[in-house]
């Protein structure tokens, strides 16, 4: 099976085809085909389709607003008549933090992968790998609980409506589990027209809530002496001073009104360009899209703005119209507050339409959780190694994470307040995350400049006290309710031990992307060599002396004809990596061949592939006789180790499934070194 070179255009040289691997060829099973049709999810695939940008704000917007469905009832039972100034300090940190720092991740990570990518680039090796993989288990909990809170908060809905209780009655679990249930099928079998929908389920929630808040608005105006209650109340209490320090004090309570801003730069691959400005050079592969992102930064304003005058109306007038009775555990206003004020100031009628507007977007809340996972864990992990072949695929992901769903549904028995402490932690950690990240580039690009600004400098200092303000707030959420950095931990743990496993069952695997040329002579003599019943022969090293000894070692101890082709593998100084392009140089020295290897991530899978390309008749491995726990780990870590067995390994286990029943396998030879 000779492999014809292939042209490179856009190199000028030959590169090789690519070898069918079982990571990339096509499922053998019905079940495994049924699975697979569903669509790869692509780390690179472009997206086929943009948006305006007011139109992209409503996706990110069914996980950003969803969230009034129970903020304001949260925040009633955590802090009570403390929520509209607590609440206003959460609109300051939105405002003048998380916003400038999602502002400036726009800009840096405008293909979508947000503070992950940013903190990844900024690392290497092994270092950036673990960090990626720690981020991405908060990721997973942030959007995981969205899926299972927003599901039970939409069940808690449907159970206390007047109209649909009768039907529904007590079933809160089992409610909960239909919803996630219905939210599979729907990914399972193809979610189209998403940036539609969620305008269609996004607006008129928005409007629905302006309309009960407006009329609360009224009746408190109707009846001023709500506001000198709740003055009195406040008064008694504290002062101005105290006010303010303790509503700074006790606003990580309320940090679920954070969620959305790393779901607003995910979506930033369907944000549209915009016509380009006049003077502004046209974006070329390597300049960042400014005017996508310009539109992506118009989004996050218009959205954090919008959902802070919703937080705070909300705030205020569910504090002042809601009794303390209605909002405590068991209270018909626990949870669904503005709910409750629906029916309470609108009558039945319009509170059945709020409420079932409320569970649609609760219910497309977790649609958009489900997206962003699908969407994230394939860029990362199958790159790293550390997932199965089925993570690149639809179907099998949205049946995993279902799983997940359901076990953390019956864990928690689908209840609202339970939830809210993994929520905030994941949603914290990853706003930290993306500040710490903003602070360190914008260090690194301060320290790097010949002429070092004061504004630089400032804007350093800025995003450092940022990120003291996350941290602070991630830490107060924590020591209040510790159940959320618990899941969270099992989730980031869960991703470490099974990448680890993962890429350990991978190990095998050849881990060649591609196989280029360096130059065109090598190309032309690639055909003198390949298929041409010659002997390889890997050797570490490099020099011509060695060449010559191992030479004659061959030719005196084994019957050998035609020539031998020594091969050199020269690996990256990064070897975390798991898969990499190869490149070939190749030179005649004497009747013999000499191949040198350039940008392996492992010596062992880039010799088995390098042989299935050339097809020798016999392969001579040396054996180092060393201890092979430690060679083992030094194969796993750094692309080392006992080539020779490893080599073996390799090639069985890819014969295995190439060609189970070809018999023309090279000879292969171990040799004592």
């Amino acid at each position: 099976m000779r492999r014809a070179l292939k042209q490179q255009e856009t190199q000028g040289y030959a590169s090789l085809p690519a070898l069918p691997t079982r990571y990339t060829a096509p499922p053998r099973t019905r079940l495994g085909q049924w699975f697979f049709r569903g669509g790869r999810l692509e780390e690179t695939a472009p997206i086929k389709e943009t948006y305006p940008w007011f139109l992209v704000i409503w996706l990110t917007g069914v996980d950003y607003f969803s969230s009034l469905a129970y903020q304001p009832g949260i925040a009633l039972l955590a802090v009570g008549v403390l929520a509209p100034p607590a609440t206003l300090i959460l609109v300051l940190v939105t405002i003048a933090g998380a916003l400038p720092v999602y502002w400036q991740v726009a800009y840096r990570s405008f293909a979508g992968q947000g503070s992950i990518a940013i903190l990844e680039n900024l690392m290497s090796g092994w270092r950036a790998k673990i960090f990626a993989l720690v981020l991405i288990g908060f990721a997973a909990t942030d959007f995981v609980i969205t899926m299972t809170l927003s599901a039970a908060d939409a069940a808690h809905h449907a159970i206390e409506n007047p109209f649909l209780r009768p039907f529904i009655g007590g079933r809160h679990e089992l409610l909960t589990l239909a919803l996630l249930t219905l939210l599979a099928l729907v990914f399972i079998f193809g979610f189209r027209e998403a940036i539609r929908l969620a305008t269609a389920v996004a607006v008129p929630y928005i409007l629905l809530n302006f309309v009960v808040l407006v009329t609360g608005l009224l009746r408190i105006a109707q009846h001023p002496a709500l506001i000198n209650s709740w003055r009195l109340t406040l008064n008694m209490g504290y002062d101005w001073t105290g006010l303010f320090i303790t509503s700074a004090l006790v606003f990580p309570k309320l940090a679920l009104g954070l969620s959305g801003f790393e779901t607003g730069v995910s979506v930033m691959p369907m944000v549209a360009k915009g016509e380009s400005e006049p003077g502004v050079p046209p974006t070329t592969a390597l300049a960042p899209p400014m005017g996508r992102i310009k539109n992506t930064r118009k989004l996050l304003v218009v959205a954090a703005l919008l959902m802070g005058l919703l937080l705070l109306l909300s705030s205020f007038v569910t504090t002042l119209l809601v009794p303390p009775e209605a909002y405590a555990q068991g209270g018909l206003a626990n949870g669904r507050a503005t709910a409750y004020l629906a029916h309470q100031l609108l009558g039945s009628v319009f509170g059945t339409i709020y409420d079932l507007s409320t569970i649609l977007i609760l219910w497309f809340a977790g649609a958009s959780a489900m997206t962003g996972l699908i969407n994230l864990i394939p860029r990362y992990l199958p790159r790293f190694g550390m997932a199965p072949r089925w993570v690149s695929y639809r179907r099998p992901m949205v049946v995993v994470l279902f799983a997940i769903d359901v076990l953390v549904t019956h864990i928690f028995h689908a209840s609202v307040d339970a939830q809210g402490g993994a929520y905030a932690t994941g949603v914290l950690f990853l706003i930290l995350s993306a500040a710490v990240a903003v602070t360190i580039s914008l260090w690194r690009e301060f320290r790097d400049q010949s002429n070092r600004s004061t504004r630089a400098l400032l804007e350093t200092v800025y995003f450092f006290i940022v990120s003291l303000v996350f941290a602070y707030t991630l830490t107060a959420n924590i020591i209040e309710r510790p159940d959320g950095v618990y899941i969270s931990t099992a989730f980031v743990f869960t991703v470490l031990i099974l990448s680890a496993v993962s890429r350990y069952f991978r190990s095998k695997e050849l881990r060649v992307s591609e196989v280029r040329f360096a130059d065109e002579p090598s190309a032309a003599l690639w055909t003198s060599l390949a298929g041409k019943n010659v002997n390889l022969v890997p050797l570490e090293s490099r020099s011509a002396s060695a060449r010559l000894a191992k030479m004659s070692e061959i030719r005196s101890h084994y019957q050998v004809t035609g020539p031998l082709v020594f091969l050199h593998v020269h690996l990256l100084d990064n070897r975390s990596e798991f898969v990499a392009p190869l490149r070939l140089s190749l030179r005649q020295e004497g009747e013999n061949f000499v191949v040198d290897v350039r940008g392996a991530v492992a010596i062992a899978n880039s010799i088995a592939y390098i042989s299935e390309l050339i097809e020798p008749k016999t392969i001579f491995l040396e054996l180092t006789r060393q201890n092979l726990m430690m060679q083992s780990l030094r194969y796993l870590f750094w692309g080392e180790g006992e080539i020779g067995l490893l080599v073996y390994s390799i090639l069985v286990h890819y014969w295995e499934w190439a060609r189970p029943e070809e018999q023309s396998q090279p000879t292969l030879y171990l040799m004592s070194s």
